[in-house]
């Protein structure tokens, strides 16, 4: 059994800033080889890049606008090609040091789209986003919440070949679709108190990561998440599926260095 990779977190929230050093010491302990570090705004790009060389090897950088931006902790509002304008200058500065581009994605929870136009502008922002990473030949990690089916739609249009869709909250037979582009779905702990239990069953091993999404999706509600809750997401898989943790781990990582190849760097297998 080699170890585990956290495919999805957002280990530069502020939640970290008071032992992040503890949080990454303890998660290495738990088994984990490497994290991949996500962006939601422009206004974090230079903290992930910080941290990405402050623990090098273990943290990776993936930047991106998250189709939900917040206006203030109350309010929140659809991501604009506008909200671009400041972070696209900084994917081309670090595009060498990029395992991904993201987090990328729509997210059609009523409460963050009032009008179609919310949709529209966060397909726009998408649709950028993934031409970027054609570009800069990097896969995208995927948020997909309340549009499931929408977000894969648009994926495969726009010719996308590598993603990462996290925390997939879609039916598992749009998830099928999916697996049919060669996408890859990654499991936070949560699902052990979630409703994605079928995908689970449904998902091929082969196109299954390992995400934690902290510092949320942990497996107790309310509690700070860690990464070193990836055996969660990994023990979980394998009682499912019927399959030793170790395979689950091994088939995880691999699948993990197919879509992310960049972390073949700090992980030798």
């Amino acid at each position: 059994m080699h170890g585990y990779v956290d495919c999805h977190c957002h280990i530069s929230a502020g939640d970290f800033d008071k032992d992040v050093e503890e949080v990454i010491e303890n998660s290495k302990k738990a088994g984990l080889l490497a994290l991949l570090a996500v962006a939601e705004h422009a206004g974090e790009f230079t903290k992930i890049i910080e941290l990405s060389q402050r623990f090098s090897g273990f943290i990776f950088p993936c930047l991106g606008v998250h189709p939900v931006q917040e206006v203030s902790p109350e309010q929140q509002r659809s991501a604009s090609l506008q909200d671009l304008d400041a972070a696209l200058p900084v994917v081309e500065k670090y595009k060498d040091q990029l395992v991904a581009v993201g987090e990328v994605g729509l997210d059609f929870t009523p409460r963050f789209v009032t009008h179609e136009s919310d949709k529209e502008s966060q397909k726009q922002v998408l649709i950028r986003q993934a031409q970027v990473a054609k570009e800069l030949d990097l896969p995208l990690n995927v948020h997909s919440r309340s549009a499931g089916r929408p977000t894969i739609h648009l994926l495969k249009e726009q010719g996308v070949e590598k993603a990462l869709l996290h925390a997939f909250d879609g039916k598992p037979s749009v998830a099928m679709e999916g697996v049919k582009a060669g996408y890859f779905f990654s499991i936070p702990p949560s699902i052990i108190r979630s409703e994605q239990q079928k995908l689970v069953k449904q998902l091929p091993l082969e196109n299954i990561c390992l995400e934690t999404d902290s510092p949320a999706l942990g497996p107790e509600k309310q509690v700070r998440n860690e990464p070193r809750n990836i055996c969660v997401s990994a023990e979980y898989i394998s009682k499912i599926k019927g399959v030793s943790l170790e395979k689950v781990v091994e088939v995880t990582t691999q699948n993990a260095l197919r879509l992310f190849p960049k972390l073949k760097s700090a992980i030798r297998l």
